[in-house]
């Protein structure tokens, strides 16, 4: 993991591969931002000519090198695009300085040190700089340049994968200040377990399965204090767990179901957060077709989400229960596979006519959900990667809320939109209900086409008990990123949700639920 530290040091003095500053979008080209002074005055005052002769316009993400002028002890200066100019008096948004210090990070992967001399008007400011540095510093590379010849030979002659950004060295800050060091240990707790989600999301589903994964969280327990409790088959059996078993049912790894609880001896409210953890999602017997399976090990992205925001929040030592439950399973086809038109029994002791195996997701959480709801928390949230229809609806970059209640949705939109994770307030219809109704069954795990990703949220609304404010988050789109990297946003797992549901656990400690 990258390293962070508080910096002592002015830019012209710092010593480092590189220095980072930020250059904005004016009306009469780029415009060097608040923080750059020292290297500016290195350039003479002419850092925004020099930029623009090299065809900088300040644009968001935009990344330009340049050798350092004498003056400054770095070789090199990074000039990172902030986007347009802020409005008079106005700082320069968090998100925007965030994706301009992921975008500097991945330019300087190979590095081991760099300088962030971005525009600092705040502790939130330079919380943003660090969180988007340390995430964009992120690689997966645990398969990659191994000890083979082969291998060894890529890495010395310099194609082999590059390693991230060794350590960031954040200036413009006060590294004795008690606001300032906080921020930046949230930051790296954050950002960590977040990376921790993005190497789940990415490991290949011959080596994460319901079993490893569970170890996985078993070990995270250990370490940071949280109690775990594992269901295996046996277990989920004596339980009568019947969509947890009959998903999982298919494959040769049995399917868990993993509980980790948080707690603080101060606590005076409890957040239940609920993943959906298919490790690899075939689809089952209504397989899916060649070109949807490749990237369905990020199946279980709610569930990393869930585990990262549970650590996080021990981690952070903050003032509130927060339980975890991870629903684990992997979806294939075989001759024990469930199948079209098998009827399930669920934890809850309803009914669920199966008429699509690849409608599996809200099987999980439905038993999932109502363990959680037993326990009788303030709020629960599912997070999940549930619905094709949700990323039609919203895109690759936007999740979707759903919940039982109007202000509980809002303030998870809100704070959604305050860490810099798009999202959008989706309705629940009674009206789709109705076509989840089953001649056989208390109710049909599908329903109508159109509408998909609102049919599967009043599914699962159906599992959730009586006076219990829940919220649904369909991560489909953003979850895993196909294209190239942006910002802070890598090619692979992205650990979407993380950031809200920390913020989440955070205002449901200080009394503001919502």
């Amino acid at each position: 993991m990258t390293a962070l530290t508080l910096s002592t040091a002015g830019a012209a003095t710092l010593r480092a591969d590189a220095l980072v500053v930020g250059v904005a979008k004016g009306a009469k080209g780029p415009v060097v931002a608040p923080g750059a002074e020292a290297v500016d005055k290195a350039f003479d005052g002419k850092l925004a000519t020099v930029l623009e002769t090299l065809g900088a316009s300040g644009a968001e993400g935009e990344v330009t090198k340049l050798p350092a002028p004498a003056g400054l002890k770095v070789p090199v200066v990074i000039a990172v695009g902030l986007g347009s100019v802020p409005e008079k008096d106005a700082a320069f948004d968090a998100e925007a300085l965030r994706r301009a210090a992921g975008s500097a990070s991945r330019a300087l992967a190979g590095s081991k040190k760099a300088g962030f001399a971005l525009p600092v008007a705040s502790v939130e400011d330079a919380e943003a700089v660090a969180e988007g540095a340390l995430l964009g510093a992120y690689a997966f590379t645990a398969y990659q340049g191994g000890e083979n010849k082969l291998a060894a030979k890529d890495k010395k002659n310099g194609n082999g994968p590059k390693s991230p950004l060794a350590e960031v060295a954040l200036l413009g800050t006060k590294p004795r200040d008690k606001a300032f060091k906080a921020a930046a240990e949230r930051a790296v707790a954050v950002a960590e377990e977040i990376n921790r989600a993005r190497d789940l999301i990415n490991t290949p589903p011959n080596d994460l399965y319901p079993e490893s994964f569970a170890a996985v969280a078993t070990a995270a327990g250990k370490e940071h204090g949280i109690k775990v409790q594992v269901l295996d088959e046996k277990a989920l059996v004596k339980g009568g767990f019947g969509g947890l078993l009959g998903v999982g049912q298919g494959s040769t790894h049995g399917p868990r179901l993993v509980k980790l609880a948080y707690t603080h001896p101060k606590a005076e409210k409890t957040l239940a957060l609920v993943g959906k953890g298919i490790t690899y999602d075939s689809g089952g017997i209504s397989l899916k077709p060649a070109g949807h399976n490749e990237t369905m090990k990020c199946d279980m992205s709610g569930a990393a989400a869930v585990f990262a925001t549970v650590v996080a929040a021990a981690r952070l030592g903050l003032q509130v229960n927060v339980t975890g439950w991870l629903a684990l399973a992997e979806n294939m086809p075989s001759g024990n596979a469930t199948r079209p038109g098998d009827v399930l029994r669920m934890y809850s002791g309803k009914t669920v006519e199966v008429l699509n195996t690849d409608a599996e997701g809200r099987l999980v959480l439905a038993d999932a959900l109502t363990r959680a709801c037993e326990e009788n928390p303030d709020a629960i949230v599912d997070v999940a990667t549930l619905t094709g229809a949700m990323v039609l609806a919203l895109g690759h970059r936007t999740f979707g809320i759903m919940a039982n209640d109007d202000a509980f949705r809002t303030s998870i939109h809100e704070i959604a939109e305050e860490v810099g994770e798009a999202s959008w307030p989706m309705p629940l219809p009674a009206d789709l209900r109705k076509g989840m109704d089953s001649p056989t069954a208390d109710i049909a795990n599908m329903g109508e086409r159109m509408g998909g990703g609102l049919v599967a949220g009043l599914f699962l609304q159906e599992f959730v008990g009586e006076g219990i404010a829940w919220a649904h988050l369909d991560i489909a789109g953003p979850a895993f990123h196909e294209g190239a990297p942006y910002g802070y946003t890598p090619k692979g797992g992205t650990g979407s949700a993380v950031r809200t549901l920390v913020k989440l656990a955070e205002r449901t400690a200080a009394g503001d639920l919502g």
